[in-house]
This record gives C-alpha cells, sequence and structure tokens, in this order.
C-alpha cells in the first residue's frame, strides 16, 4: 500500500501572512503544500503566479505541488520550476492533445509531473499519457473556488484510475482534490487515492497538526 500524503491547499491559507503559513502548515506534518494557480481565463478565479511561490519558498522544505489552471500551461512551466515547484500538474482540458509534449518538457526541466482531470472527464483521457506522469490528480470539484463539496460520483473514477497506475507497475501518486473532509477521506483512500488535498478541512481548525494527522490516519 502506498503511503499517505496530507497537501494542504494554501487556497485557503491567509495571503496576507503567507510565508507564516507556508512554514505553520509545514511544521504542522504536511507531506506537500498544494498550491493553486489561477488564471481568471482557464477558471473564474485569480489566485497567484510564480513570483509569489518564489517569495514563500524559503518558508518550507516540503515538497511545492503546483497544479496550474491556466490556459497555455506550456508557455508558464519553466517560470514555476524556477520559482521552486518540485511538482507541477496540468490539466488535460487545457493541454488537449500537447499533454503528453508539456508532461515531457516539464520532467527536461527537472520537475516531477503530473496531469489533471476535471470531474466530468473520462479516465480515458489520460490513458495514453500516463506513462509520463509521477503523479495523476483527479479533481472532486470543479475547480476554481475552495470550500465546495465533495461529488461522490467520482469514486469510481478513482477506482479506475487506480487500476490504470497499476498496470503501468510504476510509482505514480493518485491525488485527489476537492471537497475532502474527516467523513469522506477514508471513502477516497479505500478507493486508491494516497494524496489528499485539503484546504478549508484543514484551515478551519486551529490545531493544524491534529487535523492533518487525523486526515492520514482515519
Amino acid at each position: 500500500m502506498k503511503q499517505i500524503k496530507i497537501a494542504p491547499s494554501m487556497l485557503s491559507a491567509d495571503f496576507a501572512k503567507f510565508g507564516e503559513e507556508v512554514a505553520l502548515t509545514t511544521a504542522s506534518g504536511a507531506d506537500l503544500l498544494h498550491l493553486d494557480v489561477m488564471d481568471g481565463s482557464f477558471v473564474k478565479n485569480i489566485s497567484f503566479g510564480p513570483k509569489f511561490i518564489k517569495e514563500a519558498r524559503p518558508y518550507s522544505k516540503a515538497v511545492f505541488d503546483a497544479h496550474l489552471m491556466i490556459v497555455n500551461p506550456w508557455n508558464y512551466i519553466e517560470r514555476f520550476a524556477e520559482a521552486g515547484a518540485d511538482i507541477i500538474t496540468v490539466h488535460y482540458e487545457a493541454c488537449k492533445d500537447r499533454l503528453k509534449d508539456t508532461l515531457k518538457a516539464i520532467k527536461s526541466l527537472g520537475v516531477k509531473c503530473g496531469a489533471v482531470i476535471n470531474p466530468d472527464t473520462d479516465v480515458s483521457a489520460i490513458k495514453d499519457v500516463i506513462e509520463e506522469c509521477d503523479m495523476l490528480l483527479l479533481m472532486s470539484v470543479f475547480p476554481g473556488f475552495g470550500g465546495q463539496k465533495f461529488i461522490p460520483e467520482v469514486l469510481p473514477k478513482i477506482e479506475e484510475a487506480a487500476r490504470l497506475i497499476e498496470s503501468t507497475e510504476k510509482n505514480i501518486d493518485l491525488e485527489i482534490d476537492g471537497g475532502i473532509t474527516l467523513e469522506n477521506v477514508k471513502a477516497v483512500k479505500d478507493a486508491g487515492a494516497n494524496v489528499i488535498v485539503a484546504g478549508s478541512t484543514v484551515f478551519k481548525e486551529k490545531d493544524r497538526a491534529a487535523i492533518i494527522r487525523a486526515l492520514r490516519e482515519v
């Protein structure tokens, strides 16, 4: 069984003291810090860019998991790699037939890469690129805003994705993002996810170490 990793979504952090939030969340036991990059075009929200990530980098040695919810991501991957991202994930919906080339370009920068699919995209859409991936990210909400409710219809897709990963015989992480709580985290783990993104669930609690530990162990 793969190691369970917790990746708090920094979109739910206090941006006015982001460096401190990064340090505190790392000290609380986060394995990865999930960094949602939104451009106002691919999704109807705007968050931050590579400069923000670069200035946060000195506050943590945790894995920086940069989730690019942007159009034409291939134009920006070098900047995010230089900013300190350890893994860069890009959407099938943004890349389409350029997905494989984009993943290869990310890896050429010495950074891990991953493909992302929205709740209404079939797992089969990324079957041809899974061998390139270090991570596969399934959205369990439609991307753009934190605090949304988990879409339970994604659970069979997690199982399908886990089978696809197993068929490669490679050590590929399966990440789930959107509406994860203590009530549903066991179901997504049982379905095969091993990297758990949680925003509101982590940041609404005063004791982040306790909630991160609970998400990992429940």
